[in-house]
């Protein structure tokens, strides 16, 4: 498709510019005509368009700019585009007949233009009012005029029209759905001939609402005034923004800076009725299209240049399209999505995690998987490992219990010798209470004497057999203050006979200081035991002039030392780091169970046991407990019976 050869747009200003515009335009035209002979060039098609406003109102400026890019994509021959800015009295700083002048001086020497097309309603009155003074020959496309201006003027013979119907009534409908407690509406619009047709078209449409809203019109008012109002409207009010120009003193204000001023100041929401608002400050609704607007213009342009007949182009009035808002404007004015009409476009809406992160999201979600798998693997596996603990201790209670027995088997004849002399002591008091009683020789004082003894002697058996029944008792953890030094005379006794058996002497040495813990009594008992027994055991090879076992308490501030030295044989080399493991023995007869059941009472205590060879021989178990009220014993679960 070929482009144009060149585009000149001249635009007349305001006060003093308009003079200063014709001879530039002037001087353009003379380049264009003057490049080259005509038979040199190729076909230029002259297009004059006639624009209702100065630069600076967005629908008209938006509208030129995507109409020349749109005739530029359609056009088949090259294409010049004379624009020119006219309008009512106010709007351009000129007379009529200067801008007609100025208009025919461009054309003067050159080909007349072949279309005429108005942007907006001012312009398509100025071309109406002095066509036969311009080109009368040349067809008109009348672009983005109101409906109303074909109803009070049908198109001529050598006419067409691309037409809208605003529909500003359908705006005040959106608004009453989405702010239903609107009492007032402000309308914002410029002054002079086409603010009064607004204003008495508007008033006109807007009859059905004048029950319910009040109307205050600006067209009166300077801009100042109109700013100032729009800062202090009553409560439940909206602005309705139609179009400016010049205010009531003549000055013009772009659209750009008064929606600013207007989005920045204004204690109401702020409406209009074209797209190109939308993203100024207005809140939306039902807007016209000007890029759709624009394409149907240049495609009935193209249409024309190419020698339709402009009563064979009927496009069909562009009416208000998908209902768009801006969600900006939405959320400062605590308007709900609910309240929108069906099938609205919401734009400017702030990215949500999903859309603006989705590549992170879906790897967060899936590393949060994975862990919450893992996770529960984790519970899983803790779960079962939990239940083989609580297994695991119930099976070295049976054991505990079953090792408790082995040892009190051991110590049979500790307990018969124990217990023989108590009893031996009872039958000999007895038999000398007979004797004396047949040989009639009983005085109340020695048979009071030998019933003493009597007593006395039933009260230490009746403690020894207790003393044995405890220690073979399967029991839970029972925790309460209780004196360690009373634990391992009650341990050394149970012993005692066997240790005298196999010529063992013992030491002990025990702290002056008070040694109170909190545990059970019986548990730590055993312990006490288990290590006198397996000291006795490590010396079975000793010489008995060697043979001792040394206990010793060494009491701190916040724990005790119990420590059980032996004169052995040692820890051997082979079960390093083994020693407290289950069925690890040195012990041709033993179990392998007795230090593990040692070491599960201690830790139930919150204590530690360790064993090390000492440099003379032999080796030292030591059992560290906390003093009670340094830190809480564990109960429950440790069923070590």
């Amino acid at each position: 498709m070929s482009r144009p050869l060149l585009r000149i747009v001249n635009k007349t200003g305001t006060g003093r510019r308009f003079p200063q515009a014709v001879p530039t335009g002037l001087l353009a035209v003379m380049v264009l005509f003057s490049a080259a002979p005509g038979d040199a060039q190729p076909a230029v098609r002259q297009v004059l368009m006639l624009q209702s406003f100065d630069r600076g109102t967005l629908p008209v400026d938006h509208f030129t700019s995507d109409f020349r890019v749109e005739l530029d994509k359609r056009a088949t021959e090259h294409v010049n585009v004379v624009q020119v800015v006219v309008g009512p009295r106010g709007s351009v700083a000129a007379p009529d007949q200067a801008i007609v002048d100025y208009i025919r001086s461009l054309f003067v020497d050159h080909p007349k233009p072949d279309l005429i097309v108005t942007a907006a309603g001012p312009a398509a009155v100025f071309a109406r009012k002095y066509r036969q003074q311009l080109f009368p020959d040349a067809p008109i496309l009348f672009a983005s005029v109101d409906r109303q201006f074909l109803d009070d003027a049908p198109l001529g013979d050598n006419e067409t029209a691309v037409a809208v119907d605003n529909q500003f009534s359908g705006t005040i409908e959106t608004i009453l759905q989405l702010l239903p407690e609107t009492r007032q509406v402000f309308m914002v619009m410029g002054s002079g001939p086409l603010g009064r047709f607004w204003r008495r078209e508007l008033e006109s449409q807007f009859g059905r609402f004048r029950d319910r809203l009040t109307f205050v019109w600006s067209n009166d008012l300077s801009i100042q005034e109109v700013l100032r109002r729009c800062t202090s409207l009553p409560e439940h009010s909206a602005i309705l923004y139609i179009s400016f120009g010049a205010d009531v003193a003549g000055a013009s204000f772009p659209d750009e800076r008064l929606f600013a001023e207007l989005r920045d100041t204004a204690n109401a929401p702020l409406f209009a009725g074209q797209s190109v608002y939308l993203g100024s400050g207005i809140v939306g609704g039902s807007l016209l299209s000007i890029d759709d607007m624009s394409r149907d213009t240049a495609d009935a342009a193209a249409r024309l240049l190419q020698g339709a007949a402009p009563k064979s182009i009927n496009v069909p009035v562009r009416l208000p399209g998908q209902p768009a808002f801006d969600w900006r404007e939405l959320q400062r004015w605590g308007i709900s999505d609910s309240r929108l009409p069906p099938g609205s476009l919401v734009r400017y809406r702030a990215p949500s995690l999903w859309s603006a992160y989705r590549n992170t999201v879906l790897s967060a979600m899936g590393v949060l998987a994975i862990q919450s798998l893992l996770i529960i693997g984790l519970l899983y596996q803790r779960r079962a490992r939990r239940r083989a603990e609580l297994e695991s201790r119930n099976h070295l209670a049976l054991a505990a219990d079953a090792s408790r027995r082995l040892t009190m088997s051991a110590l049979t004849s500790s307990i018969a010798h124990e217990l023989g002399q108590p009893l031996s002591s009872m039958i000999h008091n007895a038999q000398a209470g007979r004797m004396m009683l047949t040989a009639e020789r009983a005085t109340p004082d020695a048979m009071g004497e030998i019933l003493s003894d009597i007593e006395a002697e039933g009260v230490q058996a009746a403690q020894i057999i207790d003393r044995h029944r405890t220690m073979l008792r399967g029991r839970q953890l029972d925790t309460k203050p209780i004196d360690l030094h009373f634990v391992i005379r009650e341990s050394i006794a149970l012993v005692a006979h066997d240790m005298r058996t196999r010529q063992i002497e013992a030491t002990v040495n025990l702290s002056s200081s008070p040694c109170i813990i909190t545990g059970d009594e019986v548990l730590l008992q055993q312990v006490m035991v288990n290590l006198l027994m397996n000291a006795m055991d490590a010396m079975a090879e000793t010489p008995p002039a060697r043979r001792r076992v040394t206990v010793t308490t060494e009491v701190r501030t916040a724990d005790v030392d119990v420590s059980v030295r032996d004169a052995g044989s040692g820890l051997p080399a082979q079960i390093d780091g083994a020693l407290f493991a289950p069925f690890v023995t040195t012990k041709a007869q033993g179990l392998g169970i007795g230090l593990t059941i040692t070491q599960t009472i201690v830790e139930a205590h919150r204590g530690t046991i360790d064993a090390r060879n000492n440099p003379d021989g032999g080796a030292t178990f030591t059992v560290t407990l906390r003093r009670s009220g340094t830190q809480e014993i564990r109960s429950g679960p440790a069923s070590v019976a």
